[in-house]
């Protein structure tokens, strides 16, 4: 654990609730489905907050269009289904090794004054968020990655259990957020709606008695955001 992610002062609610982790709303464009060869285009994050009766929202949300990695795999389907023009003048993308630690400054600073130990990624189909990140993370030879290795929140996972849907545009709809088709796969517009959906699912859930329980102490030990902890979450 680096000396920005040592917690320091009383936990918040939010760290509370997830046992020292920061849920940090995550989602990519990428030009391929293999992390090491195909190039990360888009990232986009929503920093997440609790108020004082645990009800989680959407804070603030950070984006980078990403130039391609030096010998970076292109599929050309997947520029077209996801709607981007490397070429175009109005693009604005940052290479990997300075858009990623800029992005990674901000979640620190979360996981600061919430006093996390680490970040913990929530995206739809996650693992495939959370494998370019890591991909990205070593090919800019990053030593300090604010997320869990390895442990993820799904939504995908988590609406198929709340409301019988995994497609993002169906669990928003099945849940009562408006969602724009036409708006779908830019990386802050889906970052966007995952958040929604993840944290209304989490409000849900507390409104349901769901937490804190009542029988167990609303404020955890929160060791297990500790950088040695790969046993679980």
């Amino acid at each position: 654990m680096t000396p920005a992610e040592t917690p320091s002062g009383p936990k918040s609610l939010l760290a509370q609730r997830f046992r020292g982790f920061l849920p940090i709303v995550l989602d990519l464009e990428t030009a391929g489905f293999n992390a090491r060869t195909d190039a990360l285009l888009e990232v986009s994050a929503v920093i997440l907050n609790m108020d004082e009766s645990g009800t989680l929202f959407a804070e603030e949300t950070h984006s980078f269009h990403i130039e391609p990695f030096e010998g970076a795999n292109i599929e050309q389907s997947a520029l077209d289904f996801i709607g981007v023009d490397l070429d175009s003048p109005d693009r604005d993308a940052w290479p990997e090794e300075i858009a990623l630690p800029e992005l990674f400054r901000h979640i620190r600073r979360a996981i600061k004054a919430h006093s996390c130990t680490r970040a913990i990624m929530v995206a739809h189909n996650a693992h495939f968020d959370l494998g370019f990140i890591n991909a990205a993370v070593a090919r800019c030879g990053l030593k300090r990655n604010p997320f869990h290795p390895f442990s993820c929140l799904d939504t995908a996972t988590l609406a198929g259990l709340a409301y019988g849907q995994t497609v993002l545009a169906k669990a928003c709809q099945t849940a009562g957020i408006p969602f724009d088709n036409s708006s779908a796969h830019s990386a802050e517009y889906d970052a966007e709606k995952t958040a929604e959906l993840f944290c209304g699912i989490v409000n849900r859930w507390r409104d349901l008695g769901g937490w804190p329980l009542a029988d167990a102490p609303v404020d955890g030990d929160g060791d297990a955001g500790e950088e040695g902890d790969t046993a679980d979450t």
